[in-house]
């Protein structure tokens, strides 16, 4: 099977099922959302009919049994005990592995970039057997080497990094931590022109389109909006479980100050007065000396917030249903998982405005301004007083999750879109395609690589071996 030709049973791209590769520059669920996308999607895609193969660097991702898992490793210096010690004399021929290493050393953030270079080596050799190649956020100039081979790329961009950046920018105390936060946010530049280039882009909220329009320079044209999924199989209300009527959960990352929870900490010191067992449980892990741990200090709050991390989806369905509510305080969110996956629980919801969190939430939840803590407590104390105003959004979360955001509906609006790529190749027909239909001898593929209509879009060294 080649990316545009028929199957062997002779059925059309339009009728047969598909070979997809999905791409993960680091993948495990445990770092965040782009690991649960790429989770939820292959395991959608493959009950959709589909054939499907996940390309991931370090740390790997939980897969469902019946996608296969392709290992692309690289140093994952972000796990090492001293990173600087895991440079080996093997490391120096490959220049993926040595810039790698420096950049690590030097503050920068490689992995993307990297992971391009080796994925398009791989796919190189390997990838006329997938219809279409679907990655998910490295935009990597790795994308273009092997769009430009002939094969169909699309990436999903969840939200434009540069918010995440310029957040950074705004809380780092000095001119020094504001020179950290560049050089690790280098790999910006490569997203931005990668994603002007490529043809085809998928994204998971308006917020996050209008973004990109934005911070990228992307064209409309290039971009589909196709919004995420919440399983509700995984995430339901569980009966028997007893809320505990005092604890607020939140699953904001302690020390990004793009997620907001320092307000949700401001929030709570200023309920404490009147809610003394006040308690709230943060998904996320506390870093030793960091800006959060600070703050708990000069709040008091030592002994009100609990932090959990390395958890399973039971253990995140069983916190979240026996908390009395969820906030999600957010300065930004691309889409926001955490609050839908409440939802799905039926648990009340608190958000922020920030980002794409209210296309989300709706009507069926409270949303207050952004980064304003007294707005947020003022929200909580209206749920701890009113036991009906809780069971009334409990339940109106549940049916908006149930009627608005599946993963079955995802595939379906992916896989339509996939078909709609493969049938516009196919009426064009590319001069590389047409010479991989025709098995025509791998020098004259070449030679029609070298006219293919996507030779402007290769990348500067990305084709070189990792």
């Amino acid at each position: 099977m080649t990316a545009l030709g028929e199957s062997t049973d002779g059925l059309a791209v339009a009728d047969r099922p598909l070979k997809i590769c999905l791409l993960g520059y680091r993948s495990h669920p445990h770092c965040g959302g782009q690991g649960i996308y790429l989770h939820y999607l292959s395991k959608a895609l493959v009950d959709a009919g589909h054939e499907v193969d996940v390309i991931s660097g370090q740390p790997y991702p939980e897969l469902d049994a019946r996608v296969r898992l392709i290992k692309m490793p690289g140093l994952n210096l972000y796990e090492h005990a001293n990173p600087a010690m895991a440079l080996r004399l093997r490391h120096l021929r490959s220049w993926a592995d040595f810039f790698e290493w420096f950049s690590k050393l030097t503050g920068g953030f490689a992995e993307p970039y990297t992971f391009g270079r080796r994925v398009s080596r791989y796919l190189r050799r390997d990838g006329t057997q997938y219809d279409i190649v679907h990655d998910n956020q490295s935009l990597c100039y790795g994308l273009l080497d092997i769009e430009k081979s002939g094969i169909p790329v699309v990436a999903t961009i969840h939200h434009p990094i540069t918010r995440d950046r310029q957040l950074a920018l705004d809380a780092a105390p000095d001119w020094f931590y504001r020179l950290l936060v560049r050089r690790w946010h280098n790999f910006l530049r490569m997203q931005k022109r990668v994603a002007r280039k490529l043809k085809h882009i998928v994204t998971v909220s308006t917020q996050s389109l209008e973004d990109i329009v934005d911070q990228f320079g992307v064209r409309r044209e290039q971009m589909q909006l196709i919004y995420n999924g919440i399983d509700t199989e995984v995430f339901h209300p569980v009966p028997g479980l007893k809320r505990n009527s005092m604890r607020i959960m939140t699953t904001a990352s302690a020390d990004q100050p793009l997620k907001g929870l320092r307000f949700l900490l401001q929030a709570v010191a200023l309920l404490r007065p009147k809610y003394p067992e006040l308690e709230v449980l943060v998904v996320g892990k506390l870093q030793a000396g960091g800006a959060t741990e600070q703050l708990l200090r000069e709040l008091k709050l030592e002994d009100t917030v609990q932090f959990v991390s390395g958890i399973s989806h039971q253990e995140m369905v069983e916190y979240y249903c026996t908390s009395q509510m969820v906030v999600c305080p957010s300065l930004y969110e691309g889409f926001g998982l955490p609050a839908g996956e409440a939802m799905a629980c039926g648990v009340p919801v608190i958000s922020s405005d920030g980002g794409a969190l209210p296309e989300v939430v709706g009507d069926a939840g409270i949303i207050v301004p952004a980064g304003d803590s007294g707005a947020l407590s003022r929200a909580v104390d209206r749920l701890l007083s009113d036991p009906t105003l809780c069971e009334k959004y409990s339940r109106l979360g549940r049916e908006r999750i149930e009627l608005e955001f599946s993963w079955r509906r995802v595939a379906e609006q992916l896989t339509q879109f996939y078909r709609e790529i493969l049938a516009q190749r196919q009426g064009k027909g590319s001069a590389i395609d047409r010479a991989r239909l025709r098995g025509a001898p791998e020098e004259m593929q070449k030679k029609a690589a070298n006219t293919d209509e996507c030779a402007d879009c290769a990348p500067q060294k990305s084709g070189e071996a990792a």
